[in-house]
């Protein structure tokens, strides 16, 4: 397959109000990033909530992006599965619907050793149907380590690529600096949005980046102007940025920030499948005004009308909420 590069969207997945997924918002969604300029789509990422969706949802958000999608941008599926059995039926009902390779994490709940999770992607590797992207994620699933990845890039050519969402950039730069020593092909993304563009600097293939959900026309920026050589550029935009991915890491209950996000860009993400306390909410609601504020000052003007002239910053905001609220 065509080496994947650019930026893909782990898009969120929007529900009903009785929390069933809501086919119509999702494909709104994904007609809207493809026209935003996302160079591909990233269904059952961790921001599409793949861990709080049974295995027969997952299935069908993947059928419902490909079908919205209709061959515009490649399409990498999330296929995470502690059963490996589940995994590649998984994988072979998204070859069958043309999609090119799946993401896999290491596993997850249970701890498992190095070598546990080496054994783990071998056989993932001699069973799947389809190309596979390594997801490293520590903070949610086993890591995988960079000797593993050595291996794997060195002896499993179904294996194409790694995702990594440590935060970790010395990691980062050491998993580039060894796979391309093995196999010049070898697809390195990040998943942390803060050092997008200096992943891009080093040689990043591009990322998976959550931001893209909420504003996919700025990622997009990034990468565009640093084809074009535009550094200035990217530097300003990846600065002005830094605030507004605080703010939405910061609602807690990842990825609540970035649906509440993409609701000021006009989408109905709907209820959280993750209650929430009274607490919680009025956090949520507020952070979601000064959200606005910086989408507005980043020139999405669908976001104005919810500004509150009162912005004073991400800082103050969370100051204010701990004084006047029980911990």
């Amino acid at each position: 397959m065509p080496r994947i590069k650019g930026i893909l969207c782990p898009n969120i997945v929007p529900f009903n109000d009785d929390r069933t997924i809501n086919e119509g918002e999702l494909r709104r969604i994904i007609d809207w990033l493809i026209e935003s300029g996302v160079h591909g789509l990233y269904p059952n990422g961790s921001t599409g909530e793949f861990a709080r969706l049974s295995f027969e949802e997952r299935i069908r958000v993947v059928e419902i992006v490909v079908s919205e999608n209709r061959g515009r941008v490649p399409v990498l599926a999330g296929a995470a599965e502690n059963n490996i059995e589940l995994l590649i039926k998984a994988a072979r009902h998204y070859a069958n619907l043309g999609v090119p390779a799946i993401s896999v994490t290491g596993p997850y709940f249970f701890k498992v050793s190095a070598e546990g999770v080496e054994s783990y992607f071998r056989e993932v590797a001699r069973r799947s149907p389809i190309d596979i992207i390594l997801y490293n994620i520590p903070q949610f699933a086993n890591e995988i380590p960079l000797d593993v990845v050595t291996r794997l890039a060195a002896d499993c050519p179904r294996i194409i690529g790694i995702k990594d969402s440590s935060r970790d950039l010395p990691r980062f730069l050491h998993t580039l600096n060894r796979v391309r020593k093995i196999r010049e092909d070898f697809t390195v993304m990040t998943g942390t949005e803060e050092i997008l563009y200096p992943s891009l600097m080093m040689g990043a293939d591009g990322g998976t980046i959550a931001t893209s959900g909420v504003a996919p026309e700025a990622i997009v920026k990034i990468y565009n102007d640093y084809l074009a050589g535009n550094h200035a550029e990217c530097r300003r935009v990846q600065f002005k940025l830094l605030e507004l991915i605080e703010m939405m890491f910061a609602a807690g209950n990842f990825p609540e920030g970035f649906r509440a996000g993409i609701a000021l860009r006009g989408f109905r993400p709907g209820p959280s499948r993750q209650p929430m306390s009274d607490r919680q909410q009025e956090f949520l609601s507020e952070m979601q005004t000064h959200m606005a504020c910086l989408l507005k000052e980043c020139g999405f003007s669908e976001a104005a009308s919810q500004c509150s002239a009162g912005n004073s910053g991400l800082s103050a905001m969370l100051d204010r909420i701990n004084r006047r609220l029980p911990s």
